[in-house]
Order: structure tokens, then sequence, then C-alpha cells
């Protein structure tokens, strides 16, 4: 089969690791992370790459994201089928299954999570950076207090960063979700010393590259995955499939 991924960041490395060994031909695009930043507006960017590969005779274009806050809301398949793992974020994705995150999650409240991309492809003060050149990037719980200062004034800026910083206080523990990957035993590092600088917990989960492996290589099972027909539209609902099209 001949494929287009398009992808998150954050899945760089493990992307890697499963086409190398991968039968298909799939040709890889990266998203820089910071698409995140824009919301739900990160969709028409979204869109824009889909469109582009959309008349090159691709047998589906594979999107390495989940729902993503809805951000994955609303794209339209043309005349290639789109498909999408079911999950709601990376978190998700990255342990494999939706149901294994939702009972981690129940039984772990107040929990960070980090994984090798979210590690790697951050600057050191854990600041994602823009998606495109046009990109702006709202102040908020990835700015720096110098970045505040210069927009808002020294007294106004320091107030609304402590606002924006103080949902930190509210976790108790860090926890790395382990992929395999070459740079994992570098990331775990560094995930550990943000916990410590946090005074957090820190624990480490075994993560799993099924669904991202079957993400390329199928099977596409309706259970697991979301396939977008030509003339589809990506819809967000409320029981356990998530996303479903229409």
């Amino acid at each position: 089969m001949h494929l287009k991924a398009i992808v998150c960041q954050v899945f760089t490395r493990e992307f890697e690791h499963i086409l190398a060994r991968s039968p298909h031909s799939v040709d890889l695009e990266i998203i820089p992370m910071g698409l995140h930043s824009l919301g739900v507006e990160m969709r028409p960017h979204l869109q824009e790459r889909i469109d582009a590969a959309d008349p090159l005779g691709y047998d589906a274009i594979l999107l390495g994201y989940a729902l993503c806050g809805r951000g994955t809301e609303g794209l339209r398949a043309r005349r290639t089928q789109l498909i999408l793992p079911r999950a709601h974020d990376c978190i998700g994705v990255l342990m494999g299954d939706r149901h294994r995150y939702a009972d981690y999650f129940e039984n772990h409240p107040g929990v960070y999570y980090r994984s090798p991309g979210w590690v790697e492809f951050q600057t050191p003060d854990l600041k994602l950076q823009p998606a495109f050149p046009s990109q702006k990037t709202a102040l908020g719980e990835q700015s720096t207090l110098e970045e505040f200062i210069a927009k808002y004034g020294e007294d106004n800026g320091r107030y609304l960063y402590e606002q924006f910083s103080s949902f930190r206080r509210n976790y108790t523990g860090l926890t790395y979700i382990s992929t395999g990957i070459p740079h994992d035993d570098a990331c775990r590092t560094r995930a550990r010393a943000e916990a410590e600088k946090e005074n957090w917990d820190f624990e480490e989960v075994r993560g799993s590259l099924t669904l991202l492996d079957r993400l390329v290589n199928g099977p596409w099972d309706a259970a697991d995955f979301l396939i977008v027909q030509p003339g589809q539209t990506i819809r967000a609902n409320l029981s356990d499939s998530i996303v479903d099209a229409q």
C-alpha cells in the first residue's frame, strides 16, 4: 500500500521505528507539537495538509493524532480515506489502549504525563515551539515569566504568570510512558528530573506501540480505528468509541 502519514511530533521516534519495519510505502510528514497550543484552531492547519496529500493517489491518509481536545473534529476526507485511532489524546495512544489509559487515569488522579516525544521535542524550559512561522502562540501554561512581563509589565506579568502556573500545584505525580525507543533512557532521566524539581512522585509505565503499529500496518478494525470515507467528516461523540464519521 502507498500511504501518507500526517503525524504529531510527539510520535516521531515511535513512527520511525515502525516505518523501518513496515512492508508499506509510507510518506511521513511530522507536524510540530506546538500546533496543540491552538486548541480547536489546529483543525484548519491539519485540513490543509490533508488536502495537499489528497490528489497524490494514496490508498489512505493516516492521522497520527487522537481527538486532541476536539482539534481533529471536523476534519474532512476528500477523495482519500482518513484513518484515525480511537483515543482522546496521545497518552491513550501511547498506552496502546484507551481503556487501559482510562483505568490508569481513574486510579492516578493529579498525575502529569510525559513520553519520549513530550520530553525530546520541547525546549529546556518545556515550552512548545510554534507549529508554523505565522503561528501566534498564546501566553499560558507553556509561557515563561519573562514573556509575561514583556507583554504585560512587571507587576501584571508576575501576577498572570502565577495564575497560569498555579495549576501545577494540583499535581502530585509524574508518570513517564516508556515506549522502548532508543531515546528512552535519556528521556526517562529528564522526566525524573522534572518530577524531582516539582516535588512530584515519579512512576514509569510500559507503553505500547500496538495502536501506532496497526495504524501503519493494519488491520483497521472498527473497535480501535475510525475510517473516514471520502465526503465524510470526523465527529466527536460521548460514547466509548470517542469519534465517528458523518
